[in-house]
């Protein structure tokens, strides 16, 4: 009998080991969700990079790169970083603080244009449609003068939690900038043709042109905070 019990053990059907897998049921459920998670974030963080690259909502790493970032709006992209630049400590990346500063520079070169234009009417020799160009200019600056004046003290009276009072102060604002931009190319204007004297229509011109310049780039970033307003008071929850 012993024989044949030792017979039946050895011909009992040998199992395989056990993988380590079938040895501990949970190892490969855990391993699943361990690679689902990260595929996850994998996918989250391609979602966070496409999302910021395409709305541009990146902050610059600096002023002066957020300078730089926000005259590529301007006309006079170059004009707009060289004049703004020196203000980077005081703009740090504040729109607002951008557009004060971009106006603060527009006066105090209409300031010294209406100046420098002033002295040319005390030329000698200046007379006829001549003289008379130059005196308007000087009257055409005065209005700049006063235009940009009064919107840099009407930007400073913006509250900026009534979205009403904003837009109101903001459009009495973008009004006189652009008046301000047309007198300064009007009085541009009035040195064309060939009556002009050489000497007197490049001095005046040149001085004039750089005005325009940096109030016509003062007037597109104000244009930009406006809209960046906007955009933010209709996705307030």
């Amino acid at each position: 009998m012993r024989d044949v019990r030792l017979y039946k053990q050895s011909n009992r059907p040998s199992l395989p080991p056990l993988t380590q897998s079938q040895s501990n049921p949970f190892s490969s459920s855990v391993k699943t969700r361990t690679i689902m998670a990260q595929v996850s974030l994998s996918l989250l963080l391609v979602s966070i990079i496409v999302y910021a690259a395409g709305t541009g909502r990146v902050e610059s790493s600096s002023p002066t790169d957020f300078i730089k970032a926000s005259c590529g709006v301007t006309r006079y992209p170059a004009v707009c970083v060289e004049s703004l630049s020196v203000y980077a400590n005081a703009i740090q990346q504040s729109p607002r603080q951008l557009a004060q500063a971009a106006l603060q520079v527009s006066l105090g070169r209409a300031r010294s244009a209406t100046a420098f234009v002033s002295k040319m009417t005390r030329l000698r020799g200046l007379k006829g449609r001549q003289y008379q160009a130059v005196k308007d200019c000087v009257d055409n600056l005065g209005d700049s003068v006063d235009r940009i004046s009064r919107s840099i003290h009407e930007l400073g009276q913006i509250n900026r939690g009534a979205s009403q009072d904003f837009m109101w102060h903001m459009s009495n604002v973008q009004t006189w900038v652009s008046a301000a931009l047309t007198d300064e190319n009007t009085c541009m204007d009035g040195f064309a043709g060939h009556g002009m004297d050489g000497h007197v229509k490049t001095a005046i011109r040149g001085k004039i042109l750089n005005v325009a310049q940096v109030t016509s780039n003062a007037l597109a970033l104000l244009n930009r905070f406006a809209s960046g307003h906007q955009a933010a008071a209709v996705h307030k929850p």
